[in-house]
């Protein structure tokens, strides 16, 4: 394996609580070489899953956050100038196509329509990724999977994630966490206790109560872990929350008032 794929393995098992049967649904996915598309809220675990399935797996994890200006070059690779010559460097999709990693294109949606295009051969029967600048045409080998996500909370008509890309893929649907599982889990990344924990699960709990008041999306529990970070470094628990939800959320000065208030409630 390349020295390039090797940063991307991941030899310690990340810390995951499952939800439901979704790792058993993503094990049957790859053994049958169906590629994956996993759907959710922000920071609600669907990274950390794709960072544990990969070390179920033991297969490089490559990852990729897409944005507006992800062009198709970005992904499967393009020719650079290096000492006078034409060198071509594979792009991370070609590159875990190559050697049977796993690639993990993170809101697909927000890519380029022309750019995502390009996976559609790779997720269906075909498992074919054509390289057009080299003339060539590489087949995926068994331990290759293709995984997407996207925040279906986002959506609009101009960044839907379209029925051809779509229908090409098995879906898993991420949600946060019930309160007792969330409340394990904040309390082990951030190290506070479990009383702290708990409140501030309660906490995201209320935040996400406000999309009726226009709040577009609650604490997810990646917040609730950076406030719970803060607090181990002996921040007062009300600036802590501020700072890691509160703040993160809204410029709604009606909005911070309210976060505010079931802050003090709850510290």
């Amino acid at each position: 394996m390349e020295q390039r794929l090797e940063e991307h393995l991941i030899i310690e098992e990340p810390f995951y609580l499952q939800q439901g049967d979704e790792l058993a649904i993503a094990l049957a996915a790859y053994e049958h070489a169906i590629p994956l598309l996993l759907k959710g809220p922000t920071g609600c675990g669907k990274t950390r899953f794709m960072q544990h399935l990969a070390w179920k797996l033991k297969r490089p994890l490559v990852t990729v956050s897409c944005h507006d200006d992800l062009s198709t070059s970005d992904l499967v690779g393009r020719y650079l100038i290096k000492g006078g010559e034409a060198v071509w460097i594979d792009g991370p999709l070609t590159l875990a196509v190559r050697h049977g990693a796993i690639c993990y294109l993170d809101e697909i949606v927000e890519a380029r329509k022309d750019t995502t295009v390009v996976i559609h051969p790779l997720a269906d029967d075909r498992r074919e990724l054509p390289i057009e600048k080299r003339g060539e045409l590489l087949t995926a080998p068994p331990e290759f999977m293709l995984t997407i996500s996207y925040n279906p909370g986002y959506q609009s008509v101009l960044k839907d994630l379209k029925q051809s890309t779509r229908q090409r893929f098995i879906a898993l649907e991420f949600a946060y966490p019930p309160p007792g599982l969330e409340t394990e889990i904040v309390q082990h990344e951030s190290g506070v206790d479990g009383q702290t924990a708990g409140a501030l699960v309660r906490l995201g709990a209320m935040t996400r109560n406000l999309k009726d008041a226009g709040l577009p999306e609650g604490a997810s529990t990646r917040l609730l872990i950076h406030a719970g970070k803060l607090m181990q470094s002996d921040m007062d628990a009300r600036r802590a929350c501020r700072a890691a939800i509160t703040e993160t959320l809204t410029d709604e000065p009606e909005l911070l008032a309210a976060i505010s208030e079931m802050v003090s409630s709850l510290f």
